[in-house]
């Protein structure tokens, strides 16, 4: 997509802001939770909660984009001139922060009324749930990236709580429970996903210090930072053995022999480049490695 001539509040722009390719991180979590209901129901899933989640999850991902957006350009931090990642909307102009504000609005009434109807299905604890999510999405850009706890939301909020809730809601009613094997499966979803925060926090972590963000790669340093990053994804599959334990011997095989030799390389490159904007190819590699381990799990737990 053109992005030197965006025209201001345009759905060109709109699409630039809600960063589509991000959307995998919350597509991944609800596919391996749909496949576990799979097969712990032999074929019985509930397909209106596991699409009212996949909307869920879509709707918050792209809320949780705007608020990142509209509060760093609040604060000042994507500076141009120092700015490593991908351009963000308000920054280069290409949406108004009226206009970001407005959206925000929009898109968390909007994540809310998709996600009632799954409360009326699982009960009022998942208002609770929803509530929390709304409410960790905003917290994050505005104060818990600071203090370093994005890997421990990632593991929550894209591995636990979409994995779990997924499969628990898609099930029928009389087997609906969540059994240790999903919990450890959406443990080893989260570890995968938080590859993609790892990367960019690698590639921040000059910019992170300036601003005061104290994220774990700043806590331990850049090198052991790379190091996380290949320890996250292998953590990922070695959680996965689960499944062998559960005689779903497939939905180990399968990422382990895509995703991790990818995942390998991927780490191998990272170290050669080491640092600057050249990362950002990196962050587009994992963020294909981490759709192939979705995939892999999902097929092989379909298998």
């Amino acid at each position: 997509m053109d992005e030197s001539h965006v025209k201001t509040n345009s759905i060109q722009a709109w699409v630039l802001a809600a960063r589509p390719k991000t959307l995998m991180g919350a597509a991944v979590p609800v596919m391996i939770g749909a496949a576990l209901a799979w097969t712990i129901s032999d074929g019985q899933v509930r397909w209106v909660p596991c699409v009212l989640c996949f909307l869920f999850a879509f709707i918050m991902q792209i809320d949780a984009n705007f608020v990142n957006d509209y509060f760093d350009y609040q604060r000042g931090n994507d500076d141009l001139a120092t700015r490593l990642g991908p351009l963000r909307a308000c920054t280069m102009g290409w949406i108004t922060p009226v206009a970001m504000k407005r959206a925000l609005a929009v898109t968390t009434g909007l994540g809310c009324i998709v996600g009632l109807p799954l409360a009326w299905i699982g009960g009022w604890e998942m208002i609770v749930v929803g509530a929390l999510c709304v409410l960790f999405c905003f917290l994050y850009t505005t104060k818990l990236s600071y203090l370093g706890l994005g890997d421990l939301l990632v593991l929550v909020f894209f591995g636990i709580i979409p994995v779990c809730l997924t499969c628990y809601l898609s099930l029928p009613e009389p087997i609906r429970v969540i059994t240790p094997e999903v919990f450890i499966a959406s443990l080893a979803c989260g570890f995968v996903i938080d590859t993609l925060l790892l990367i960019n926090n690698n590639r921040d972590i000059d910019n992170d210090r300036r601003d005061g963000k104290r994220t774990l790669v700043v806590r331990v340093g850049a090198k052991t930072g790379k190091r996380l990053y290949l320890a996250a994804g292998l953590t990922g599959i070695a959680l996965g053995l689960v499944f062998v334990l559960n005689g779903r011997m497939y939905a180990f095989l399968l990422p382990a022999l895509t995703y991790a030799p990818l995942h390998v390389m991927t780490f191998r490159r990272m170290i050669r480049i080491d640092h600057g904007k050249a990362l950002n190819k990196i962050l587009g590699e994992t963020a294909r490695n981490m759709f192939v381990y979705g995939l892999a799990v999902t097929v092989g737990l379909l298998v």
